[in-house]
């Protein structure tokens, strides 16, 4: 058996930017960072979002490593970890001259990688970046190249769960569920996987069914049913499930994902309009993520005109809650009410991250633009008696970055699903509109 050949990972910014720990997700390995991506990185070290926070913290842990070394040879990372190293710039290799044009930051990252591989034949230098593009062009060249995956899902499949289907559940059963009790014992139902917590389920026999959910502290199998939430009355099983756990206050985390149409945020606002007593505010937050992936800046007029674009999905969805009681009903009025006293925020997440989240009902719509740590940082800022809804289609993404595997809705199914504190729905009917649903369906 022929000895294990070293690694050399060569990173781009955009992996630092998503992950600043990441040069030590590369276990016994050495990590190398060109020197063109120190130089970007100094780009974007002001600021208040998740990438200047990511861009800040890797410079000082570079910092943090003292030594020339560093420049020349590189220096430990720790036990049980490689060097890290890094590399200056060299003028652009013939190889790579001959076949591409630009000589901007991807050439030099690029240009890095290739000499460092050309240098260093006895190793195999992996160029790790997450712009696809830059992965194309490495391969084109005969550079191995891959996607920064240590926090990517390892089955998006994981989405699609929430709830399953019982068929063949004893009529009794069914028959319990529906009398004083609204339960029975889940080890009544002999199920081949035992449900998780928080799991709803479809109970099918023949004619007879019903719509429950597996609680873990009491054991059973509760009945759940439709409930209306602000006058939003649920249309499908799914959406019946997905109610049930926006209005459960023992639930402090619940995710919902699904295609355009399915009522993820409507349901979500309504249920947070409902239990409005519960909370001091309700925040209702999306990310910015621009078209090229430009900053708000490029945009023409003030900060107003700039966010609106992004935040009017939020506001249609407000004005569909509103639309159903006349202009003289209070709770027509008590919307507007909410508004003017700032107990209803609607604003970007960059704008509302910062914030103390002690008793909010917070709502974060189009999740699957955000990253895992994105995620991470979001839920660990929620004080006491805080509920953290995320909502997404994680087919639908717009960040240039992130796919179904890594973006941080995923991430979150796949972390929490066994949480007692969690729930996840995965709605899947359109109720938008006929044509809507079969638009969706089929274009």
């Amino acid at each position: 058996m022929s000895p294990r050949r070293p690694k050399v990972f060569v990173l781009d910014t955009n992996v630092i930017l998503h992950d600043s720990s990441c040069i030590f997700r590369f276990q016994e390995n050495d990590v190398v960072v060109p020197m063109a991506v120190l130089e970007e990185l100094d780009r974007f070290k002001k600021g208040s979002d998740s990438i200047n926070y990511h861009a800040r913290q890797f410079v000082r842990s570079l910092d943090a490593l003292r030594g020339e070394e560093l420049f020349n040879g590189g220096l430990p990372l720790g036990e049980g970890l490689g060097r890290i190293a890094i590399r200056l710039g060299r003028r652009i290799h013939d190889d790579l001259a001959l076949s591409f044009e630009s000589r901007g930051a991807d050439m030099q990252v690029l240009n890095a990688a290739y000499t460092a591989a050309q240098e260093h034949p006895d190793s195999d230098v992996v160029l790790v970046t997450k712009d696809v593009n830059l992965r194309m062009k490495a391969r084109a060249v005969g550079l191995r190249s891959e996607d920064f995956t240590s926090d990517h899902v390892k089955d998006v499949s994981v989405i699609h769960h929430g709830h399953r289907v019982v068929q063949h559940v004893p009529g009794e059963l069914i028959d319990r569920i529906y009398g004083d009790a609204q339960s029975f014992d889940a080890e009544a139902l002999s199920l081949e996987t035992p449900p998780q917590p928080n799991e709803y389920l479809v109970l099918r026999n023949g004619r007879k069914s019903a719509l429950g959910v597996f609680e873990q502290k009491s054991g059973a199998i509760r009945r759940v049913g439709k409930t209306t939430a602000y006058g939003i009355v649920p249309r499908n099983a799914e959406q019946t499930f997905a109610l049930d756990a926006l209005l459960n206050p023992e639930i402090p985390l619940v995710s919902l994902s699904g295609k355009a149409g399915t009522g993820k945020t409507l349901l979500a606002l309504a249920a947070a309009l409902e239990r409005r007593p519960l909370y001091r505010q309700i925040f209702l937050a999306r990310p910015i993520v621009p078209l090229s992936n430009k900053d708000i800046g490029f945009l023409p007029g003030d900060i107003t005109s700039k966010l609106d674009p992004f935040m009017q999905p939020l506001f249609d969805n407000l004005g569909v809650i509103r639309d159903q009681y006349s202009p003289t009903d209070a709770r027509h009025r008590r919307i507007g009410e909410l508004l003017e006293e700032d107990k209803l925020v609607i604003a970007p997440l960059s704008y509302i991250r910062g914030r103390s989240l002690v008793k909010i009902y917070f709502i974060v719509d189009e999740a699957q633009n955000l990253t895992p740590h994105e995620v991470k940082t979001i839920i660990t800022r929620a004080g006491e008696n805080t509920k953290v809804v995320f909502t997404g289609d994680v087919f639908q993404i717009d960040h240039p970055y992130l796919d179904s595997q890594s973006n941080g809705l995923s991430y979150l199914v796949e972390k929490m699903r066994d949480q007692p504190m969690f729930t996840h729905v995965n709605l899947e009917k359109g109720e938008r509109s006929a044509l809507a649903e079969l638009a969706s369906n089929v274009l």
